[in-house]
């Protein structure tokens, strides 16, 4: 294979790796500015950054649906806030690992064997695991509930960034914006002045160059030239990265139950996205 063919398959992981270590760091920042303020931070400086790079009000001569663009925002805005809620109640790698069940039923939702039923069995295992493993108490309902939010919205992600991915980063930015519009009022009620402290800003930029503005530009070039098949069974790797990124950057540990169950999410995610055929019309 190609240099040029191989390039979707490294932007995918790279974007992979660049939100799951950008997740960690943004952890850090909760007990200063609260989960909408970094938030609010991730969106708002990459939809300000994004702007000088890109010109996304040229998105009107093109055929890209105004409304897909709309949602696409939204989606990235309820994505955020969702999985950051989760961070401050859960480990990262958990509520990963939650959030990676919503592309995984997104894809089985347009699936038709029934050999699907072994990846339901497979991720539901991988729940009661992390569950089951949690022997000093440290997941809080709250954070299972936010998380699986995300998951939906993140399932959603999939379906809608395939739609507008034509646009590259022009539909990043957009959508970018739309978020930050969102995100950014409610970090600035929960957060206040203490967003404009330098050495905030300063952690804000590299947690929004992680976490936003590389990852997703290099999700829309991925998407752009991979089958949804095979960025599924790129994602199914998201929880395994968060588990290490938690563990060097946040001190987060998991018992043996707890990777068992990441394992099994894992293979869940991949197996579907691998096996799995879409519906056909009768």
């Amino acid at each position: 294979m190609s240099t040029h063919q191989n390039m979707p398959f490294l932007a995918a992981f790279a974007g992979m790796v660049s939100v799951q270590t950008g997740a960690a760091f943004a952890k850090t920042l909760f007990p200063v500015v609260g989960s909408e303020g970094v938030a609010a931070l991730r969106l708002g400086l990459s939809a300000l950054i994004l702007l000088f790079i890109f010109r996304p009000w040229m998105l009107l001569s093109t055929d890209i649906s105004r409304p897909a663009l709309l949602l696409y925002g939204v989606i990235l805005a309820l994505m955020n806030l969702l999985i950051y809620r989760a961070f401050a109640y859960i480990p990262v790698s958990i509520a990963i690992s939650i959030e990676v069940v919503g592309p995984l039923i997104a894809a089985l939702a347009t699936s038709r064997q029934k050999s699907d039923l072994l990846w339901v069995s497979l991720a539901a295992l991988g729940m009661f695991f992390l569950a089951a493993g949690d022997i000093e108490g440290n997941i809080d309902i709250r954070g299972v509930g936010f998380a699986l939010a995300a998951a939906f919205f993140w399932g959603l992600y999939v379906v809608v960034g395939k739609r507008v991915s034509q646009g590259g980063g022009k539909s990043v930015t957009a959508g970018m914006l739309i978020a930050a519009i969102i995100a950014v009022p409610l970090g600035t009620a929960q957060a206040g002045t203490a967003l404009l402290s330098p050495a905030i800003l300063l952690t804000g930029l590299c947690v929004a160059l992680l976490s936003s503005m590389l990852p997703f530009l290099l999700d829309m070039y991925a998407m752009r030239w991979l089958p949804p098949r095979v960025f599924g069974v790129l994602l199914s790797g998201s929880p395994a990265v968060s588990a290490i990124a938690g563990w060097f950057v946040l001190h987060e540990k998991l018992t043996l139950l707890q990777c068992g169950g990441i394992l099994s999410v894992m293979a869940a995610c991949a197996g579907c996205a691998l096996f799995s055929r879409p519906r056909t019309r009768s």
